[in-house]
C-alpha cells in the first residue's frame, strides 16, 4: 500500500515551513513511529514519523525546500521490502535522477554542487564515487577531510604563506575552525533564528522600551531550599529550584500590577485576567519560550516539573507550537550562563519581561555592618507606552520583598 508522507497541518499563525533533515534514503526500511523527516517552522521543529512498517520509496521535497501545510513530501510503501542498495545516493536534494547537474563533463548532485561552491572546490579536483561517475556530497566531504598539499613558498617571500584551508564543521549550534586558520564560513540563518532576529528588532523599533533594575538577597531562598530539598524531592519527585520561586513571586506581582501583565494590540490595551508566564529556554536552534499556563493555580512542584519537561523537549526539538503561543509575561534567566547583568528585550505583544542573573556574593550594608550576601540583579524591561516607571519599579520591589521573605508568598501579602 502506497502512502503519501505529508507535512503536519500548521496552525493559522504558521504560513509555511522548511524541510530541515531527511533521516532516511529512498529504498531504506522504516519502522512504525520511526522519525523520517524534520520540518522547521518559524516557531518549532516538527517531526514526521512513519505510520507503519515499510520502505521510503521517493523523496519529493528536498532539504531546504519551502513546504506548505499538509503538502506531500515523499512516498512511503507500507509493508515494502528495503532494496539492497538505496535508490538514491543522497538524501533530500538528490532524490530525483533528473535533478543532477554537470560541470563540464563531470556529473554532480545538487547537494554536491552546493557544497563545492560554498567551499570553493572544483569538481575536477574531486574523486567521484557515485553512479555513472557522479560526484556526490560524500565525495565533497571526503575531499574536504583529505590533507592538503602545501604550496611551495615563493623564493623571495616577505612572509610565510598562510595556512591551507581546512575543513569547517558547521551545525545548528557551533562553527569550528582549526587553530591558526584565516578562513570564513557563510551559513544561512535557520527559519527559527531569522524569526527571532525579526521579532527582537521589531520590539526595539516599535516599543518605547525602558529597563529598571533591582537586586535581591537570595539567602532566604537558598536556606529554604537547603532545609527542605530532600523532603521536597521525596514528596514530589523533582528538585526545588530557584525558578519556581520567581514564577510564583511574579504571578503575585502581576496580580497587583495588571499593566505589567497586559498586551498591546494596535491602539488597544488588553488586560489579562490570568497569568500565563513564558520561560525562555536556550537551544541549539535558538531561543524558544514555552508557556506555563495559569501559574496562579500551580504549586512549586508543578512549576519545577513543567519547566524541566519544557527544557528537555526544547533541546530535542519536540515542543509543540501550541505550547509556545500566547503568554502574558516572560522570565529569562541569563544567570545560568554566568550573566551578572543584562537588558532583556520585550517579547511582543507582551508589555514586560524580567531577567534573572547570576547569584554573586557581594559585601552589603546591613544594620550598619558589612555582610557578605548572595545577591542577584533583577532587570525588568517594559513598554513605557503601557507601563509607567512607578509601576515598573514597584513591580520589581514587590518581587524582591516576596523573595527575601518567602512567607509572603504563602500569606499573599
Amino acid at each position: 500500500m502506497t502512502i503519501e508522507i505529508k507535512t503536519p497541518t500548521f496552525p493559522e499563525s504558521v504560513a509555511d515551513g522548511t524541510v530541515a533533515t531527511w533521516y532516511k534514503k529512498p529504498g531504506e526500511a522504516i519502522s512504525r513511529d520511526e522519525l523520517i523527516v524534520d520540518i522547521e517552522t518559524d516557531k518549532v521543529v516538527l517531526e514526521v514519523v512513519a505510520s507503519a512498517d515499510g520502505v521510503l520509496k521517493e523523496i519529493l521535497k528536498g532539504e531546504g525546500e519551502v513546504v506548505l501545510s499538509a503538502e506531500v513530501l515523499g512516498i512511503f510503501e507500507e509493508g515494502g521490502v528495503a532494496s539492497a542498495t538505496p535508490a538514491s545516493e543522497e538524501t533530500a536534494d538528490d532524490a530525483e535522477e533528473e535533478s543532477v547537474v554537470s560541470e563540464g563533463d563531470i556529473i554532480m548532485s545538487p547537494a554536491a554542487r552546493k557544497m563545492a561552491k560554498e567551499n570553493g572546490i572544483s569538481a575536477s579536483d574531486v574523486t567521484a564515487t557515485g553512479k555513472d561517475g557522479r560526484v556526490t556530497k560524500e565525495d565533497i566531504l571526503n575531499h574536504l577531510k583529505a590533507p592538503k598539499e602545501a604550496a611551495p613558498a615563493p623564493v623571495a617571500a616577505a612572509k610565510a604563506p598562510e595556512a591551507a584551508a581546512k575543513p569547517v564543521t558547521a551545525n545548528a549550534g557551533a562553527i569550528n575552525f582549526d587553530a591558526g586558520d584565516r578562513i570564513e564560513k557563510r551559513v544561512p540563518m535557520t527559519r527559527l533564528r531569522a524569526t527571532i532576529a525579526k521579532r527582537l528588532v521589531s520590539a526595539q523599533q516599535n516599543a518605547a522600551m525602558l529597563t529598571t533594575y533591582n537586586e535581591v538577597n537570595m539567602k532566604p531562598i537558598m536556606e529554604l531550599r537547603k532545609k527542605y530539598q530532600d523532603r521536597f524531592v521525596k514528596a514530589h519527585g523533582v528538585k526545588l529550584g530557584f525558578m519556581s520561586f520567581f514564577v510564583k513571586a511574579a504571578t503575585e506581582a502581576l496580580k497587583k500590577f495588571p499593566a505589567v501583565n497586559a498586551s498591546i494590540d494596535g491602539s488597544d490595551m488588553i488586560y489579562h485576567g490570568y497569568q500565563d508566564i513564558g520561560v525562555a529556554v536556550s537551544t541549539e536552534r535558538g531561543l524558544v519560550v514555552p508557556i506555563l499556563r495559569d501559574t496562579d493555580n500551580m504549586g512549586l512542584a508543578e512549576v519545577e516539573s513543567t519547566i524541566g519537561d519544557f527544557g528537555a523537549r526544547a533541546r530535542d526539538g519536540k515542543l509543540g507550537i501550541d505550547e509556545m503561543q500566547g503568554g502574558t509575561f516572560t522570565i529569562s534567566n541569563g544567570g545560568t550562563f554566568g550573566s551578572l547583568l543584562s537588558t532583556p528585550i520585550l517579547n511582543p505583544p507582551q508589555t514586560a519581561i524580567m531577567g534573572m542573573h547570576k547569584i554573586q556574593d557581594r559585601p552589603m550594608a546591613v544594620d550598619g555592618e558589612v555582610v557578605i550576601l548572595p545577591m542577584m540583579y533583577l532587570a525588568l524591561s517594559y513598554d513605557h507606552r503601557m507601563i509607567d516607571g512607578k509601576e515598573a519599579v514597584q513591580f520589581l520591589v514587590a518581587i524582591k520583598d516576596m523573595l527575601e521573605d518567602p512567607a509572603r508568598l504563602l500569606l499573599d501579602i
